[in-house]
């Protein structure tokens, strides 16, 4: 997989994501980026200790354990992510100056590690268990994996049981029951990426004529920022693990891919054109910026 590079000149991407780091096998992927981090394999840390803090602080009565680093900026600087709290200051900066800063944005600090915290568990709840049993999202509905070693490749097919409250669908896959979990895993995305190039062409079909352009390659991306891009050659790139979502919010990321094809930027005109085909975009994009996608490894 290349290193993360800019979309080269004439190429468009859509905006970040948030995924676990997985190779694509299959299709050549021409859309290089760097994926979000992963959820933890362990119960989400605590994030009011970070890992490699080297100072702490009472913030409105909670200890803050923080990452301090000399860089070369000329204020003090802080940011929170899924480790905890890290804060940069320029090397002339006293011990009291970042004290004082630190009480100044308590509040900031503390929402953000609380959202930080809720996202981690959102990261931790979407890992998927690869065994006979676990679940995971298909077109926006729960699919159950069941091994069955009288079937070649994978059969997704309705579940018979009917019972309210849990998945309708089985997806069927043909290994040994004494399979591993690296065996169910490859055999899952594999129909997983099948199917997505399949519900990618068939949604091209649909909107490409609508707005009167031309799709001369589709491609499958494990991209590692973008659920999609576009070139002015009329190549589409478009990550398969979008397949995880409704048909809706597959429909608005195709819709923005072939809206470029015709406006190559991200101005007023390009939005007008994927409303002409998507009134409710937002709506989408609000999804794919808010749903956390299953972690794979």
């Amino acid at each position: 997989m290349p290193s993360p590079t800019r979309p080269q000149p004439g190429q468009l991407s859509l905006f970040d994501f948030n995924a676990a780091a997985d190779p694509v096998a299959q299709a050549p992927v021409d859309t290089p980026a760097v994926l979000p981090p992963v959820a933890p394999s362990t119960p989400a840390p605590d994030l009011l200790q970070h890992p490699r803090a080297q100072r702490e602080i009472v913030l409105q009565g909670q200890r803050v354990a923080y990452e301090f680093r000399i860089a070369r900026r000329r204020s003090i600087g802080f940011s929170v992510g899924l480790e905890g709290l890290s804060v940069r200051a320029p090397r002339w900066v006293r011990r009291a100056d970042v004290d004082e800063a630190l009480h100044e944005r308590a509040d900031w600090i503390l929402d953000k590690l609380a959202e930080q915290r809720e996202r981690a568990q959102r990261l931790q709840a979407a890992r998927v268990q690869w065994r006979e049993g676990a679940s995971l999202p298909f077109l926006g509905e729960a699919v159950v994996l069941v091994i069955d070693p009288r079937i070649a490749g994978a059969v997704l097919d309705a579940d018979s049981s009917g019972l309210p409250g849990l998945p309708r669908r089985v997806l069927r896959v043909g290994l040994p029951h004494d399979a591993g979990a690296e065996q169910l895993r490859e055999a899952v995305q594999s129909w997983l990426q099948r199917q997505a190039l399949r519900v990618f062409k068939e949604r091209c079909a649909h909107f490409a004529p609508r707005l009167g352009v031309r799709v001369r390659r589709l491609s499958l991306s494990s991209a590692a920022t973008r659920w999609g891009s576009a070139s002015a050659d009329g190549a589409i790139w478009l990550h398969w693990r979008l397949i995880h979502f409704t048909l809706p919010v597959i429909d608005y990321v195709v819709a923005h891919e072939l809206a470029h094809l015709r406006e190559m930027n991200h101005s007023r005109a390009f939005w007008e054109v994927v409303r002409s085909v998507v009134p409710d975009y937002a709506r989408a994009r609000r999804t794919l910026d808010d749903q956390p996608v299953p972690v794979l490894d």
